[in-house]
């Protein structure tokens, strides 16, 4: 079908001109290929897709049982798509563009408190073997500066090889951000890199030693460390972690806009997740301080 060379083009951009991860790619074709399944069932082709077309084609999923959310993340898609069809002068206009995002429901980052982090970080230090220097370094790291999973994975050997304060990361887009590092971090990660017998290119190596540990394993490893830390391994992973040092910032009187930076967020909206927060801490900002309050002396 033409549409699929299309829409090779239009990852081969994603990846070459926005620096999209592998992951994004994949999600966006995944997403392209449902929806192109959809119009061959109808016989439609290209340019027959209109905004009805697309109505139509959200109705069909939520018929189905798909989520707001999955809805949302494919008209995400299909607008990207089409706009890119239209400056290369595929089409004339985006039949995406006046399509309504579908209403999210209010859901909060799930986040650990800070006692479940001490016993994560006292089960992790005792941990022996290779297993355990990986986890005490991926939890310190990912704790003390909010990376993702995929920024810790793709860290090189050589990334904290050095006394710097710092970390230079390469996040979503290709965009790069500095991130201070603890002394704990630094120390864990000197400690794992110490262990390689035969070092490679990356802090936290597969089991060949030469590519990087993937997602999955990484996740595995944190699941049987909220195991031992009689935690819930449901309620355990590096996206977690991420919440939880963002949170805890904000607890801790941090502001949001650092937090955006530190995070790697592109656009503040995506950091007001956290706002929650921030209304828990005015709110016993008042109860504590307020002369009116019951709570105040």
């Amino acid at each position: 079908m033409i549409i699929d060379a299309h829409i090779d083009a239009f990852l081969e951009m994603l990846a070459a001109q926005g620096g999209a991860a592998q992951n994004t790619v994949t999600a966006y074709h995944a997403d392209l290929r449902d929806f192109t399944r959809y119009m061959t069932a109808r016989g439609s082709v290209l340019a027959d897709v209109s905004a009805a077309t697309l109505s139509d084609y959200f109705a069909s999923m939520a018929k189905t049982g798909a989520s707001a959310r999955t809805q949302a993340r494919r008209l995400s898609t299909l607008r990207q798509f089409f706009l890119f069809l239209v400056r290369e002068a595929v089409l004339s206009a985006s039949p995406a563009a006046d399509i309504s995002m579908p209403k999210l429901p209010n859901s909060l980052p799930s986040y650990l408190s800070e006692a479940e982090l001490e016993e994560l970080f006292h089960a992790a230090a005792i941990w022996p073997g290779l297993a355990g220097l990986k986890v005490s370094a991926g939890l310190e790291i990912l704790y003390s500066t909010g990376l993702r999973v995929s920024e810790l994975l793709a860290l090189p050997l050589t990334a904290l090889s050095t006394d710097a304060a710092y970390l230079i990361v390469k996040g979503k887009g290709g965009r790069e951000r500095i991130v201070p590092l603890s002394d704990a971090a630094k120390g864990a990660a000197l400690r794992l890199r110490e262990s390689f017998k035969k070092p490679g290119r990356y802090l936290f190596s597969g089991r060949d030693g030469r590519s990087a540990m993937t997602r999955q394993g990484f996740a595995l490893l944190m699941k049987q460390l909220a195991v031992r830390a009689n935690i819930d391994p449901a309620h355990l992973s590096p996206h977690v972690l991420r919440h939880s040092f963002a949170s805890h910032l904000l607890a801790r009187g941090a502001d949001i806009r650092s937090v955006q930076k530190l995070l790697g967020h592109a656009d503040i909206s995506t950091t007001q997740i956290y706002t929650h927060v921030l209304a828990e801490r005015l709110e016993k900002l008042v109860a504590d301080h307020h002369p009116l309050s019951k709570g105040s002396k």
